[in-house]
């Protein structure tokens, strides 16, 4: 390869770097962004799902009734994500394979872009055996 045939080429690449890096950076940032989110709702939906639990055996307990476990799930989820969290929260008494549970559900908003998203897009439910 003679002179002038590799400095022609070697301008024909200026400023590849640059686009190398800006198409690089924009594809890991968004994997970035992507996992931090995919976090952000497991974290959410793992919260919720304690909230609802323990509401649930907090309400099973002798000397408290549903109203309990409904309260102590709304202050749970207003404690840890907020009040858009424990707007919708429902007790029911179940029968399951014979024995009476306590049922607590839980609708939370789905997180899909930080905290924003679809509000009672997630369902999620606690059980808890009940004293015969």
């Amino acid at each position: 390869m003679n002179r002038r045939a590799f400095t022609r080429a070697s301008r024909d690449e200026s400023g590849s770097a640059v686009v190398d890096f800006v198409l690089v950076s924009a594809l890991l940032t968004t994997i970035f962004l992507a996992t931090v989110q995919l976090a952000l709702v497991l974290h959410i939906r793992n919260t919720v799902t304690d909230a609802a639990a323990s509401g649930a055996r907090y309400g099973a307990l002798a000397d408290r009734s549903p109203a309990d476990a409904k309260d102590r799930t709304q202050q749970l989820l207003m404690a840890t994500l907020g009040p858009d969290y424990a707007g919708n929260v429902r007790v029911t008494e179940e029968v399951f394979q014979g024995i009476r549970t306590l049922k607590v559900s839980v609708r939370s908003p789905l997180p899909v872009l930080g905290l924003m998203g679809p509000a009672a897009a997630m369902e999620i439910s606690g059980h808890a055996a009940l004293q015969p």
